[in-house]
């Protein structure tokens, strides 16, 4: 019995001689840890720090010993896997502290009486006031920003989805790579460079022309968005027609099918997923414009329902006007509580376009089992 184990017993040591043991990254990072508190510990201990100077001494410490155990080959891949990883955790630390800060700063406003059902009509420094001296709840809410935001939005994309996805299709279908198409991808990618104040400032001067001077109205402020959306909905809507294979096209014209039918029945149903998960994405990507709105919405504390007359509060404005003019200035504690539970809910809404481009895109790609 034991000849006939013997020769397995060698050959696996043979198989994991000159490889570092499994727990060796584990030991190396615990290793680092305590060095690096005691490091941090001598020159002023910080969380930041802590982490900063445990990741280099882990990186040095698990290359090192791979190098003097497996060699500088594995060494070299230690220290790249080391590299990435690290560039990884350094790209998810804004992500984080954001999430964080907002987090714990606009929870109290988000769970404040009547904050998403109520608007700022009516409210006064007077109440700030005595929310801070006399402990009251913190009234006024963001129910007029919140609505705003929802219809400026919504007309935008109904400005910008059929623009942008005629104009796709043109130039997947109909371009041909000619002078014309050439031109409109051009446009198209210079558009998708330009500042947002540029596209306020745009639509302001627009409805200037066309209606007169001081004219700000969700509508105006739609207009903006939809030159921010425009060319993400026609870059985001070509790449998908592109990828749709050109077999199927071929397929549908050797059946007698005309080529605007064969784009409406077997093109986009293709690329559909794509083309609404796009979409999506845009809305999300001018949902928090701020500078457009400003120039163009103006700013409002009631709720106005009517897209196409009257100021109109939107989240990123009202977040702006409660950092930057308190609505008590010897109190602002209650308007930056509001300004970041509006903060949260903008996220909240970003975060919910986003799932749901996802979801669309699951929902409707083009089913490829039996």
């Amino acid at each position: 019995m034991s000849s006939t184990l013997t020769p397995v017993r060698s050959k696996r040591s043979a198989l994991t001689k000159g490889q570092l043991p499994a727990f060796a990254p584990y030991v190396v990072l615990a290793l680092a840890l305590i060095v690096g508190a005691a490091i941090l510990a001598l020159i002023g201990f910080n969380v930041f720090g802590w982490g900063i100077v445990s990741a280099i001494l882990f990186a040095a410490g698990l290359v090192g010993w791979s190098a003097a155990v497996e060699g500088s080959r594995k060494a070299k891949d230690k220290l790249a896997t080391c590299l990435v990883v690290g560039s990884f955790l350094i790209a998810l630390l804004p992500l984080f502290s954001v999430i964080w800060t907002v987090l714990v700063n606009g929870v109290p406003g988000l769970i404040a009486p009547g904050f998403l059902t109520s608007s700022m009509n009516g409210v006064t420094g007077a109440y700030d006031n005595k929310a801070v001296e006399d402990g009251a709840p913190v009234v006024g809410g963001i129910y007029h920003a919140l609505m705003g935001t929802i219809q400026i939005t919504l007309v935008a994309t109904v400005i910008s989805v059929p623009v942008g996805l005629l104009t796709a299709i043109y130039l997947v279908e109909y371009g041909n790579d000619g002078r014309l198409a050439r031109a409109i991808t051009f446009f198209v990618d210079v558009m998708t460079g330009i500042p947002s104040i540029v596209a306020g400032l745009f639509a302001a001067a627009f409805f200037f022309a066309v209606v007169g001077p001081g004219t700000k109205t969700g509508a105006v402020a739609a207009v903006a968005l939809s030159v921010l959306m425009i060319p993400v909905v026609v870059r985001s809507s070509e790449e998908m027609l592109k990828i749709v294979p050109n077999e199927l096209r071929e397929a549908a014209y050797a059946l007698g099918v005309r080529k605007w039918r064969t784009i409406l029945k077997v093109v986009i149903p293709t690329a559909i997923s794509g083309i609404a998960s796009g979409i999506t994405l845009a809305i999300a990507r001018v949902i928090g414009e701020t500078a457009p709105i400003l120039v163009t919405a103006g700013f409002a504390t009631s709720i106005n329902n009517n897209v196409f007359g009257g100021w109109m509060a939107s989240l990123p404005t009202f977040i702006y006007t409660q950092i930057l003019n308190p609505t008590s200035p010897a109190n602002p504690d209650p308007s930056s509580q509001r300004a970041w539970g509006a903060a949260l809910v903008l996220i909240i809404l970003v975060m919910v376009l986003n799932l749901g481009a996802r979801l669309i895109a699951r929902i409707f790609a083009p089913k490829t089992g039996r």
